[in-house]
């Protein structure tokens, strides 16, 4: 920085990360994943020209320091080089290994002043940036979406370092036969216990990382955590099938399915029947066919599939064939207003009706109030889950709420009736 000023030219910052590294480094070793880096490495480092720094800062990412540039254009060849190198396939031990980088570029001077540090920080904003744009790409750091990134940049550093201090915990929310009273489940949700008893629910604290490497990286973990918890209550003679969300960002992720199963061989005593992925009709509809051939290739993993929020995607029938989904779970907000909303209660008729024609099981969410459970079982709905069955509860607290919970009187009363009118022919009347 003191030479640019000397020499009044342009100096630019370009943070490189590499992307699929991860997958590189679970599925070969990490050897392998070393002897990866230092290949890339070298190549980079012929990329570039004499007098330029390149410097590995950790994990897969590099930082290129690229001095007396006449004009920000000018470095342009430079990084596509860089890129080039990135994405060459390399040999090792008889496998072919092929990843790629996404490289974000500020440049100094600017109007302000700024340190090491905060060029650093810009260049790390910019790569993220090309990370959303597709990735094997670059993208120039903008001081205006900088100013306005900053504050998401220090969210995201504090959820960073949270995850290292382990401050993420998973709750527990029944799913239950509300006739029967048998357990079905439980879904697992993340909360993020700040130091000093605060506990974060998920809305303020994920929409920090949509579309962020992070998103993908706190998916993963509950995943992990749901998988050793249910290993956790097995031992202790609980079985307890699990519920996992998963947004698109994580399903589309390349070896998505290649990394589950590693998750689950690693906890060999569970079961890959008792795990179960939530995703979200939105998500889903996103890239329907890449997303069919994934849940069918997690299907042959052994874990089931439940379509979450189901009638808030502007779902078609197609849709809905194409998606190889064992059950949908009916979208809260038809559930909390089909009291009062008579076209929401017959919303909540058909979308039965389509279930069973399917043959997909099927559950409704946001259960408040015992009125809502007598109006869906009235209906022909059975499964639920909301506050009028159970809060979120802590992983130690659900055997013991499993093993004491009994539905309510009226839903088992209207149940047994209902069950009754069935065997005996008769036609249930709403």
């Amino acid at each position: 920085m003191i030479q640019t000023h000397r020499r009044q030219g342009l100096l630019a910052v370009a943070l490189l990360d590499l992307d699929g590294f991860k997958t590189v480094n679970d599925g070969h070793g990490h050897d392998v994943g070393d002897r990866l880096l230092s290949a890339l490495a070298v190549r980079m480092k012929h990329a570039l020209r004499e007098g330029d720094t390149l410097a590995r800062l950790g994990g897969d990412e590099f930082v290129a320091v690229l001095p007396d540039l006449g004009t920000v254009g000018a470095s342009v060849p430079i990084i596509t080089r860089l890129l080039e190198a990135a994405a060459e396939a390399v040999q090792i031990g008889g496998s072919t290994l092929r990843v790629s980088a996404s490289v974000g570029v500020t440049f100094y001077p600017q109007g302000e002043e700024q340190d090491a540090d905060q060029l650093l920080r810009q260049a790390d904003q910019a790569m993220y940036q090309a990370k959303l744009t597709g990735r094997n790409s670059y993208q120039f750091f903008d001081s205006a979406q900088g100013r306005s990134a900053a504050s998401r940049m220090e969210r995201l550093g504090s959820i960073r370092q949270a995850m290292a201090a382990h401050e993420f915990v998973l709750y527990y929310q029944p799913k239950v036969n509300m006739c029967t009273g048998e357990v079905m489940g439980a879904e697992a949700l993340i909360r993020w216990q700040q130091p000093g008893g605060v506990l974060l629910l998920p809305a303020e604290f994920l929409p920090a990382v949509q579309d962020h490497p992070l998103a993908v990286e706190l998916s993963e973990w509950v995943i992990d955590t749901a998988l050793a918890q249910m290993e956790t209550w097995q031992a202790a003679g609980h079985t307890i099938k699990v519920s996992v969300n998963v947004g698109a960002q994580h399903l589309l992720e390349d070896q998505f399915v290649e990394h589950l199963s590693a998750q689950l061989a690693a906890h060999p005593r569970v079961p890959a029947s008792s795990l179960e992925l939530e995703v979200l009709e939105s998500s889903a509809l996103k890239d329907i066919v890449l997303v069919s051939k994934i849940l069918d290739a997690c299907h042959k993993v052994g874990v089931s599939i439940a379509l979450d929020d189901f009638g808030s995607g502007y779902s078609s029938l197609t849709y809905l064939k194409l998606l190889p989904a064992d059950v949908l779970k009916i979208d809260q907000s038809f559930v909390r207003e089909s009291v009062s909303k008579a076209e929401n209660h017959a919303i909540l008729e058909a979308m039965l009706g389509l279930a069973a024609a399917l043959h997909r099981e099927i559950i409704a969410e946001g259960v408040e109030t015992i009125d809502h459970g007598l109006m869906l079982l009235q209906t022909g709905y059975e499964l639920a889950q909301g506050y009028a069955i159970a809060y979120p509860m802590q992983a130690s607290d659900l055997p013991a709420w499993t093993a004491a919970w009994r539905p309510d009187l009226r839903w088992m009363n209207l149940g047994s009736a209902k069950r009754e009118a069935t065997i005996s022919g008769e036609s249930w009347s709403h």
